[in-house]
C-alpha cells in the first residue's frame, strides 16, 4: 500500500475517452435581469445577475414523490401569509398531490406574481414571503404590477432549453421606489384525498433574490423583471 507523498508520485497517463467529449452532464442556469426605464421610456439601468435562490417550499414541492412514499415523509409547506400544510403525496389516484398546470378541476396551481420588494434576508432558503413587499398601487413607496408573462411552452435551441418568466412594474407613486429584493409566488391548490375537494393554500414563494446592489424606478417610469432558466446553456 502506497501512502502519503508516494501517491502523488505515481505516474498516469488518462485515456483520450476521458477528457471532454461535449457531451455535459446537463446543468442549470438561472438569471435575474432588470431593466429601468424613465418616463419617456429610454433605458436608464440593466441590471443582470446570477439566480440562485430557491427557497424551502421549491425544494418540498421538487421532491419526488418516493421521498414521501417509502418513508412516509411530509413536507411543511409555509404560505406568504404564514399558513402551515403538511405536503405528502402519494402515489394513487385517490391519494392528496397538485395539479399544475390549469386543468378542467375546481383545485390548480398556477403561477402568480414576481413580487418585488424593498428589504432583503439574509437566509433566502427560509424564506417564505419578502421582507418588505412593495403593495401593488399609485401610492407613495408603491409600484402598479403589470400582468406576469408565462410561456406556454419550453423553447428548445440546440442543445439548451429555456423557459422565461416576466413582468412589468410602472411607478406612479411620485417618488423614487427602490427595489432591492425579488421572489417569485405560486398560487397552490391542494387535492384532498379520495375526492374530498381541496385546499386552497394561496400565494407561495418559491423563488427568492436579494438584488447585488438596489435598483431605483424614478416616478413615470418603469421596471421589467425577467427570470431565465436555461438547461444546458
Amino acid at each position: 500500500m502506497m501512502v502519503g507523498k508516494d501517491v502523488s508520485n505515481i505516474s498516469v497517463k488518462v485515456p483520450k475517452d476521458a477528457y471532454d467529449t461535449g457531451k455535459h452532464t446537463p446543468t442549470f442556469s438561472a438569471y435575474l435581469t432588470a431593466i429601468v426605464r424613465d418616463s419617456t421610456g429610454r433605458v436608464i439601468n440593466v441590471h443582470r445577475q446570477r439566480s440562485h435562490s430557491p427557497t424551502a417550499n421549491f425544494m418540498g414541492l421538487l421532491l419526488p414523490a418516493s421521498y414521501y412514499v417509502n418513508g412516509s415523509n411530509s413536507y411543511t409547506i409555509t404560505s406568504v401569509t404564514d399558513s402551515t400544510y403538511g405536503y405528502s403525496p402519494a402515489v394513487s389516484y385517490t391519494a392528496p398531490g397538485i395539479i399544475y398546470p390549469y386543468g378542467n378541476t375546481v383545485a390548480y396551481t398556477t403561477f402568480s406574481t414576481i413580487q418585488v420588494g424593498s428589504g432583503q434576508q439574509s437566509s433566502p432558503f427560509n424564506a417564505h414571503s419578502l421582507a418588505a413587499p412593495i403593495a401593488n398601487g399609485s401610492g407613495a413607496g408603491q409600484l402598479v404590477y403589470g400582468s406576469p408573462s408565462l410561456p406556454t411552452n419550453v423553447t428548445a435551441s440546440g442543445s439548451s432549453a429555456y423557459v422565461v418568466l416576466m413582468q412589468e412594474y410602472l411607478n406612479q407613486s411620485g417618488g423614487t421606489v427602490n427595489v432591492t429584493e425579488v421572489g417569485i409566488i405560486i398560487y397552490l391548490q391542494f387535492i384532498a384525498a379520495n375526492g374530498g375537494g381541496y385546499t386552497d393554500f394561496g400565494n407561495t414563494l418559491v423563488w427568492y433574490d436579494v438584488l447585488s446592489s438596489a435598483i431605483s424606478v424614478p416616478n413615470g417610469g418603469s421596471l421589467t423583471i425577467t427570470y431565465t432558466f436555461t438547461v444546458n446553456p
